[in-house]
């Protein structure tokens, strides 16, 4: 791990060349250069212990995770699909969807084909019928209204719109512009007033209000922000630089623990595992176990045998008892008087075992 560069090179700022862009530390001055390394080592301590134990929640997460969580989710979703899936894609594959057909099926036959057959037969024909008589109907009616409307027209053109555009162009028109101009000098008059009044408060509001608010913002805010501006940027940096620096004494202390656990159980438990649990095992394996197994296979064996010789046994016996009983089966004599074939000797053969055997 390297060393922590807490402290700013000697010369860095003065490197910079003309036209160059003055670099953020060269501006600070000396208030974040004294501030700096008490706030980082402040921060360093309270942050190492944050992150050591951050980085050991971090590895119980991920154990947890692959050792648990992610096996019980699969059994979950093996669960799920077993219990909700599977028995809902059942009943839709083999309930809903036959019995939708079926109903679809009887809707087409008791709703669709009647509907079809009265559109087609019934309301189309009706509607041509009425769609004939409201034309001529219609027709009649246009022909009526526009004479009505013609008429209408020329009474409301010269017992309405005429006067009105008379009244309108030699009475409304002349009142209308000498209310203009009067207004037009009242609301230069009010407009000079109220520019006056408005100066006036300008000024006012200016010297009481503007001018001290400025002088505050100026000497008293901007100087505190500036200055808190600064310690939250250090703050800010040496928060960045602790973590960084605990994560690499959390890496390395991570990796002391993991080597001292490895020389200390998984280094012995693996040379114990090698040189004392695989020789006694297979010894036991070699001395206990194969013997064990083939007694075992032997007697499995002899019991087998000693089964299918049971099994023949009856056969035979059952088979005596009933040739005794009931006869031997009976010959087949050639029709031609030729002797039987091969292929029939076989078949005949065939057909008195299973005899025997039943």
């Amino acid at each position: 791990m390297g060393m922590v560069d807490l402290e700013k090179a000697p010369g860095a700022g003065a490197q910079a060349g003309p036209g160059e862009p003055v670099r953020r530390s060269d501006a600070e001055g000396c208030l974040a250069v004294a501030i700096r390394i008490p706030v980082r080592v402040v921060v360093l301590v309270l942050v190492v212990p944050v992150r050591m134990v951050w980085d050991a929640l971090v590895v119980a997460g991920r154990f947890l995770r692959d050792a648990v969580l992610r096996p019980v989710g699969r059994a979950l979703a093996w669960l799920g699909r077993a219990v909700f899936v599977w028995p809902l894609v059942g009943l839709w594959r083999y309930v809903v969807v036959p019995l939708a057909k079926g109903v679809g099926w009887l809707g087409h036959v008791l709703l669709v084909v009647p509907a079809v057959w009265l559109y087609r037969w019934v309301l189309t024909p009706v509607g041509q019928a009425l769609a004939w008589f409201f034309t001529r109907v219609g027709a009649v009616l246009a022909a009526a209204g526009r004479g009505l409307y013609a008429g209408l027209a020329w009474l409301g053109r010269y017992l309405a719109v005429v006067p009105a555009v008379w009244l309108y162009r030699w009475v409304l028109t002349p009142v209308g512009h000498a209310l203009v101009w009067c207004g037009r000098q009242v609301a230069r008059g009010v407009g000079l007033v109220v520019t006056g009044v408005g100066f006036v408060l300008y000024w006012i509001c200016r010297v009481l209000l503007v001018l001290p608010i400025l002088a505050v913002w100026r000497w008293v805010f901007a100087p505190v922000g500036r200055f808190l501006a600064v310690v939250g940027r250090e703050v800010a940096d040496a928060l960045g630089h602790a973590w960084r620096v605990a994560g690499r004494l959390s890496r390395a202390v991570g990796r002391f623990l993991g080597t001292v656990l490895r020389w200390t159980v998984a280094e012995p438990a693996g040379w114990v595992y090698r040189s004392v649990l695989t020789p006694v095992g297979h010894a036991v394996r070699d001395t206990v176990l194969r013997p064990l197994a083939e007694a075992g296979r032997g007697a499995r064996r002899a019991a087998r045998q000693a089964l299918a010789s049971a099994r023949l046994s009856v056969r035979q016996a059952r088979a005596d008892v009933r040739r005794m009983l009931f006869g031997g089966p009976a010959e087949r004599q050639p029709v031609d008087g030729r002797e039987p074939s091969a292929a029939e000797a076989r078949t005949l053969g065939s057909s008195t075992t299973a005899l025997t055997k039943d």
